[in-house]
């Protein structure tokens, strides 16, 4: 049976290119679980490294930089606090990854429930 081709060549090329771009960003074990758990209110460290079960800390802070960095994260320190306190903020960028995480999510779901039926 033929498969039916739902891209030309230069769309092909076109998506590969745009998703080797996102996974980049957004590939890894850690940093998608990370703006789910912030999107979702989870906003200290400590909170964080709890509600991602498995990352560590040294893991976790790395992670939060490069979310930083990609402007996915912001990192807010309350300085005027005793003791100072630290919070991360997932940014309106990050919530346009609703969709794509809900999509994901879904994805997975349907995938476990064939998996295990089978």
């Amino acid at each position: 049976m033929k498969q039916k081709i739902i891209y030309s060549e230069v769309q092909c090329t076109k998506h590969i290119s745009a998703v080797e771009d996102a996974l980049y960003v957004l590939g890894g074990k850690w940093k998608l679980r990370i703006i789910i758990a912030l999107i979702s209110g989870h906003n200290r460290f400590n909170e964080l490294q709890r509600i991602i079960k498995g990352i560590s800390a040294r893991v976790l802070s790395n992670e939060l930089k490069q979310l930083e960095l990609n402007g996915l994260v912001e990192r807010v320190v309350q300085a005027d606090q005793i003791p100072v306190v630290i919070e991360y903020i997932a940014t309106d960028y990050a919530t346009t990854l609703k969709d794509v995480v809900g999509a994901l999510a879904d994805w997975g779901q349907k995938h476990k429930k064939k998996i295990t039926a089978s």
